[in-house]
């Protein structure tokens, strides 16, 4: 019988703390829709200060272009300090593709819409998730 209560409470306990859990995350709605063409894909990533330009963030979405735009949602997102990146990978190689100058030949963007002549900066493309739910429109 003990064992019973107490197999029925770690149950309730494991409920409610993952209710919990979904309580406090966020969902981050992002638009892009000035896309120059549908060909490829828009490949997102959310990062944090140690993933940007260091690999991949600790969320990627990859969305197809319709009519020059798409409408993606990052979700259960923690509150936190953020940066999103995004890059229209027209020939699916799942890169960037830069000419021989070393400037990009694809389009991309970054939350914030910073106009930076060089390497993203996180500083420029950082935005604080409260506890509500963002929307974001990403420019090309």
């Amino acid at each position: 019988m003990r064992t019973l209560a107490l197999t029925i409470a770690l149950i309730f306990s494991v409920t409610f703390s993952n209710a919990q859990d979904a309580e406090n995350t966020n969902h981050i709605t992002v638009t892009i829709n000035n896309i120059k063409n549908n060909n490829g894909h828009v490949v997102l990533s959310l990062h944090t200060a140690d993933t940007f330009m260091k690999g991949p963030g600790i969320k990627s979405i990859k969305s197809e272009v319709v009519n020059g735009e798409i409408k993606v949602t990052f979700e259960n997102v923690e509150a936190g300090t953020y940066a999103i990146m995004a890059l229209h990978d027209e020939n699916d190689n799942n890169r960037m593709d830069f000419s021989e100058n070393g400037m990009p030949k694809e389009s991309y963007g970054m939350s914030n819409n910073p106009m930076n002549f060089g390497p993203p900066e996180y500083q420029a493309a950082k935005f604080e998730l409260t506890n509500e739910d963002l929307e974001l429109n990403i420019l090309f």
